[in-house]
Formats: structure tokens, sequence, C-alpha cells
């Protein structure tokens, strides 16, 4: 008997979580990041052809939050949603698991974030803008990630595992940076009923309960909390990321967390982060030559530019010196300048952490910096590591 062969789904099956078309291309990391950097771009268009529709259709409202803030409260809660069930999995069984294979990447991380922000302050001192030195301090896993593995196809594994822990605790650092710093006065009886929530999608976890409908109202509830309570609700996403179970029982074919992730990637990839970037990266750009001068510009530009590689290569280079830790021996410091310099694409949570730190103009002036310095280390990057993976290729 000839079995028929079964169509493939351009949907997933919500029930099955099976894979599709749409969703596998989502997943893909170069799609991912093209579709958020034509988002950014649709977004500058729309601001320098009509700010006043743009600025309009940002305040619009809907419900308790207009769209800017659904955008930068409820969209990126999804990105750092993922963000923190990549954290867990790193901790648990990926490359934060055994503290020495982790530690030039942690360190590199801690350097490449207190570099940017010494940069940023030097910049800024003796003005009133020190309150944005977390700015260029963020890098972007979904871009860095896309930019190589679009010049990247021959350069060894390890160097893609480098770069994904050392954005990892480079997103935890910066995430570490938003709950303490960038919080307003807080609740404590929101921040009670967040805990709450947390607390029962955490024992519903460690129950095994499955159904979704039991979940998703105590995930809203935690994220309104927290957006109540005064801390930024996406370290809602993360908290939620955190407490989801990453180790698969003997009967499951695959974790919780696996399961999760490989549903909402696509709607990360594909919905959330170029929502933000469209509500986000709209900005006029005026003053020429001259905004080049201006103090936050330079912070931020310089920040990502020269303090992420600056950072990253000095922290890496000081711990293998000084004690008995290595890079990988198939990956060279040819191929981690590349990598260093691409850790400055910042994007994402750097417009987040504008949004966070200034308003008006000196906004303004943040995400124009972020845009272009983000740029900038994207370009030069890709030009390094398409030569290195040239070479590896030949070799």
């Amino acid at each position: 008997m000839i079995l028929a062969r079964r169509r493939p789904k351009f949907l997933p099956d919500p029930d099955q979580g099976e894979s599709s078309f749409l969703g596998d291309l989502l997943r893909s990391e170069t799609v991912g990041g093209a579709i958020a950097l034509a988002a950014a771009a649709a977004a500058l268009i729309w601001a320098n052809i009509d700010i006043s529709t743009y600025q309009h259709f940002r305040h619009v409202k809907l419900g308790p939050l207009d769209i800017e803030q659904w955008a930068a409260d409820g969209a990126l809660s999804i990105f750092f949603f993922v963000a923190g069930l990549e954290l867990k999995r790193e901790f648990l069984v990926g490359s934060l698991r055994k503290p020495a294979d982790a530690a030039v990447p942690v360190v590199a991380a801690a350097c490449g974030v207190a570099v940017p922000a010494l940069i940023y302050v030097i910049a800024n001192h003796g003005t009133s803008n020190l309150g944005g030195w977390a700015i260029p301090a963020a890098t972007d896993i979904a871009f860095a990630l896309a930019v190589l593995a679009v010049v990247g196809s021959a350069l060894p594994t390890q160097l893609r595992a480098f770069l994904l822990t050392l954005a990892v605790v480079d997103d935890l650092i910066v995430i570490a940076i938003i709950a303490v710093f960038y919080s307003s006065s807080i609740s404590l009886w929101w921040l009670l009923a967040a805990l709450a929530c947390g607390t029962a999608y955490f024992v519903l976890q460690q129950q095994r309960v499955t159904t979704g409908l039991v979940y998703l109202p105590l995930a809203a509830g935690m994220w309104w909390s927290v957006h109540e309570s005064g801390i930024h609700a996406t370290i809602a996403g993360v908290a939620l990321g955190l407490l989801t179970r990453v180790l698969p029982d003997p009967d499951e074919p695959r974790s919780p967390a696996e399961r999760l992730e490989h549903r909402i990637v696509p709607i990360s990839a594909g919905v959330a982060v170029p929502f933000f970037a469209l509500m986000s990266a709209g900005v006029v750009l005026t003053g020429g030559f001259g905004l080049a001068r201006q103090p936050i510009v330079l912070g931020v530009a310089l920040g990502l530019v020269l303090g992420k590689p600056v950072g990253i290569l000095g922290g890496s280079w000081l711990l293998t010196r000084f004690t008995r830790a290595e890079i990988d021996e198939d990956v060279s410091w040819r191929d981690l300048v590349g990598v260093a310099i691409l850790a400055g694409v910042g994007f994402t949570v750097s417009l987040l952490v504008s949004d966070l730190s200034f308003a008006g103009v000196r906004r303004e002036e943040a995400k124009t910096a972020v845009l272009l310095g983000s740029l900038i280390a994207a370009v030069v990057a890709g030009l390094i590591l398409r030569r290195r993976n040239r070479e590896h290729a030949s070799s």
C-alpha cells in the first residue's frame, strides 16, 4: 500500500508544536535580523518624511498603554523571555555549565560592558548626560549572530559558541543594570503580586502541568504586576524564562523550555523585535557633522565601536595571560578581533536603554548614535570576519 505524502504545514499546529515553513524561516538568524533591520529602516524613513504622523501613531492609546509603550514594555518582554530561556539553558546544559569553559567569554563580556560605559562617562564628564552610561553596554544577540551567520560559514563553530556565551552574559549584566538603575520607585504590593504569579508559575512547572491556558494568565499577571511595581516590565519576561524547566524528564523528547523556545522565537524574531524597532528607531537625522560632536553621540558611538572590542579583547587577553584559562585551540586571536568588533552591534537593547535614559532631543541623539555605532560595528566586523572566513575555507 502506498501512503500519501503529507504536505508540510505553512503554519504550526499549536497543540503539537510542529514546525512550519514560516516558523522555520523566522528561526533563521539571518532572516530575523533582516526583518528587524527592515523595520528600523522603515522607521527612519517614516520619521524623516513625516515626523508628526510617526509621533502621533506611537502615542495612540490601546488600553492602559500607548503603542510605543506596548512596543517597549510588551513586545520586548517576549524577546527577553527568549533571552531568559537561553540564559537558563546555558547555565544548566550549555557553555556556562562549566566555569572553566565559560571563564574567558564571561570575563570578556564583563569587560565589554565596563569599558564602553567608561568611555561614555569620559565623553560626557561635566554634563548632565551621565544617566546614559549603560546605552553602549549591550550587545544585540540576534543581530550579532545574524551577521556571523551571513559571513562566517567556514569559521570554527567554537567562535559562534564564544559569541553566543559572551552575548548571553552581556544580556544578563544589562538586564541587571535595567532592574537596578532604570527602575522608578518600587511598589511593594505590586512586587509581591508579581512574586506570587512567578511562584505559581514555578510550582506548575515542577508539577509538570503542560496546559497553556493555565500559564498565560499567570504570565500576563506577572508582567502587569512588574510593570506597575516600578521595575521595567521586560524583567518579567526574563524571570519567567528563568523559571521555566530546562531539563527534560526521561519520558520527554523535549523540555518545556525547548518547546516554548521553538514556538516563541518566530514570534520574537518576526513580530516583537521588528515592532519595537519600528516604534523606537524613528529618529530625525539632522545636524550633519555637528551631531557627531555632541557628547552623547560621541560617548555612545565610541563606546560601541571602540569600547566593546577593547573591553572584550583586553579582558580575554588579561585572563589568558595571568591565569590558566585559554581560548579554544581552533580559534585564533584574529578571529576574536572580528567577534569583539561585532559585539558592538547594540541595536535592540541599546535603543531600549536610550528610551529609559533620556527624553526629547537627548534621546534622539542617543538613538542616532546607537544606529550609527551599530552599523559601523556590523560593517567593519563583517569585512574582517569575511576575510577570516576565506582563510579558514582555504585551509
